[in-house]
């Protein structure tokens, strides 16, 4: 799936958390197979990942807007084109008001090597796209890192 409502859920095992409307064809899916991947698209995907979130499965056939194929888990449709999917097994559901929340233990990873540093993904060269609910766009994050996280907070310390 692409899911604009994403986010870390747990560091060891390592754990995502996605809220999915309960009408969407994706929540039939998760609940059927007990996983779901979660697909990371690029700024250059826009158009594609609007057009996903737009329109439901049950209305819509988007079979066609992206090349899929199966990693390790069965049930969890990876995304070919997106330059970092993760494919997770199902830990819990959360009921929300208007959402499930779904946390996954992230099993597999696939990442392009093109999007890679070292074996690992950077965030630079994914140029992922990201959602902001407050004012509906889609935005693109800054190239450059700010600062190296859980050290730059030292500087404080007297």
């Amino acid at each position: 799936m692409i899911a604009a409502w994403c986010g870390v859920a747990n560091s060891v095992p390592p754990m995502v958390s996605v809220g999915v409307r309960p009408n969407r064809h994706t929540e039939v899916g998760i609940q059927e197979n007990k996983a779901f991947s979660l697909s990371v698209t690029s700024v250059a995907m826009a158009n594609k990942a609007d057009y996903c979130g737009i329109y439901g499965g049950a209305k819509v056939d988007k079979s066609e807007v992206f090349a899929t194929s199966t990693g390790v888990l069965e049930g969890a449709p990876i995304i070919d084109e997106c330059p970092l999917v993760l494919e997770c097994r199902l830990v819990r559901t959360i009921e929300l008001p208007t959402h499930l929340l779904h946390i996954g233990e992230v099993i597999e990873t696939h990442a392009e090597e093109s999007c890679c540093v070292e074996g690992v993904p950077d965030l630079g060269l994914i140029d992922p796209l990201i959602f902001s609910m407050s004012d509906r766009q889609y935005w693109q994050i800054d190239k450059e890192p700010v600062a190296r996280a859980f050290d730059v907070g030292k500087k404080l310390k007297g």
